[in-house]
């Protein structure tokens, strides 16, 4: 046990510190002495033991999907994104619908063994990912279809995979007609430095990006060519995320398939692309990659993080793809989804392998960690998204809970707790 108390003692020395750097940044913590140092969320209260960090989940936000006409038996497929363009209007980014099912009643299975039983309680038992379209990206050298997750109109719809959600928690908007267009759609975003906030979406299936005005009435641009994939100043293979500098030069991270990241002008236009294959688990060589799977930029200096996936690390480089640093998120179960660099220039990343929000400063100190594990209300379970409104709400997007979750901070929490609100250069700062 020696150990672990020296792990534990150690962690909540880092945090203590980290807290009293910060000093004119975030709110002091109150009480603090050498015989009491609170490292609640929420200092003022007594007891609890912040499960869900500086937060509280908001019920019934969104509202269940099935509330909408002819869709009584549905309810939301893999949530893939959110992105709150104000905390009344958010995006939910999803692969499809799946059917509205009751939690099954617990059964015996003897023929994997003795005393199996499924499902076990308080866990989750469908992970909709894996049951949410689409199938294979290629079969037999063509596009593949989505008949091993089952029989459309049955099993799963391909509907609804872009909706707006207001602040109640309604679909006030749905643009089911670029469903048809859309196969694996995996990221949505407004650049904070568009005075005309078109949004961008991300196919990874498709191997493009495709820029739609507001209002989601016209596609105003399509980068990469659909259904093509190769490595080269025309193509993706399996783009993931987005990030963008003050210029509107943008970055691609290219991506599950394809090991670099892309950049382009603001109008879309080839610039460079840097990265190599690496070995995972454990490559350590700079530019080497495997699943380029999020980055974010700081606006400050410019420099990129590259989240390098299944070698559980983050590369940084200049704006030019200048190796920089690293750290590492730690290994298994580490399984970093994604990272956003908030206007506090703190880097908050989404642990698909813990269920947790991690904060570190841009040298890579870690600060602070939330999160639990679970399908309930407050629960997480395979975070894909993350967004912050201009009031301080904060979303995630879940691939395998199969949902979309909103967290309001409570009252009297620690700045130094609440991710932090993102970048508004050109729209939307009316509290930053």
């Amino acid at each position: 046990m020696r150990t672990r108390t020296w792990f534990v003692g150690s962690a909540a020395l880092v945090l203590t510190a980290s807290l009293v750097v910060a000093g004119n940044r975030s709110t002091a913590l109150r009480g603090q002495s050498r015989q009491d140092v609170r490292l609640a969320a929420v200092p003022s209260e007594k007891g609890g033991q912040d499960i869900f960090g500086a937060y509280e989940a908001v019920a019934n936000w969104p509202k269940p999907l099935s509330a909408l006409p002819g869709h009584e038996k549905w309810t939301w497929g893999a949530g893939q994104s959110v992105f709150a363009e104000s905390p009344n209007r958010v995006f939910i980014l999803q692969r499809g619908e799946l059917p509205n099912l009751e939690r099954p009643k617990q059964i015996k299975l003897p023929q994997l063994g003795p005393n199996i039983e499924f499902p076990i309680g308080r866990l989750p038992w469908r992970d909709a990912t894996s049951t949410s379209p689409p199938g294979a990206l290629e079969r037999d050298g063509r596009v593949g279809d989505d008949s091993d997750v089952g029989k459309a109109g049955e099993d799963f719809r391909w509907e609804h995979c872009i909706v707006v959600i207001d602040a109640n928690g309604t679909v006030v908007e749905d643009w089911t007609q670029w469903d048809k267009m859309l196969r694996r759609p995996h990221a949505v975003y407004i650049s904070p430095y568009d005075p005309e906030k078109r949004v961008w979406v991300v196919d990874d299936y498709r191997h493009a990006i495709f820029i739609f005005s507001n209002d989601g009435k016209r596609l105003l641009q399509t980068i990469g060519e659909p259904n093509v994939h190769a490595a080269d100043d025309k193509h993706f293979y399996r783009p993931t995320f987005i990030a963008w500098l003050p210029d509107g030069t943008f970055y691609v991270a290219d991506g599950y398939a394809n090991t670099r990241v892309v950049k382009f002008d603001k109008n879309g236009k080839f610039l460079m692309a840097w990265g190599e294959k690496g070995t995972p688990p454990s490559e350590k060589r700079p530019g080497y990659f495997n699943n380029v799977h999020g980055i974010a930029v700081d606006r400050q200096t410019r420099q990129v993080f590259v989240n390098d996936r299944q070698n559980h690390r983050v590369q940084v480089f200049d704006e030019n793809g200048k190796y920089l640093r690293e750290w590492s998120f730690g290994p298994p179960p580490s399984d970093i989804h994604l990272f956003i660099i908030t206007a506090d220039r703190y880097l908050w990343a989404a642990d698909r392998g813990t269920s947790k929000m991690l904060k570190y400063d841009l040298d890579g100190n870690f600060l602070y960690a939330w999160g639990t594990w679970g399908d309930f209300p407050g629960g997480m379970w395979g975070v894909h998204g993350l967004s912050v409104d201009q009031d301080g709400n904060f979303y995630v997007a879940e691939v395998d809970s199969g949902r979309a979750q909103k967290y309001r901070p409570r009252p009297g929490a620690n700045p130094a707790f609440l991710v932090g609100k993102p970048v508004y250069a050109a729209w939307g700062a009316r509290t930053q």
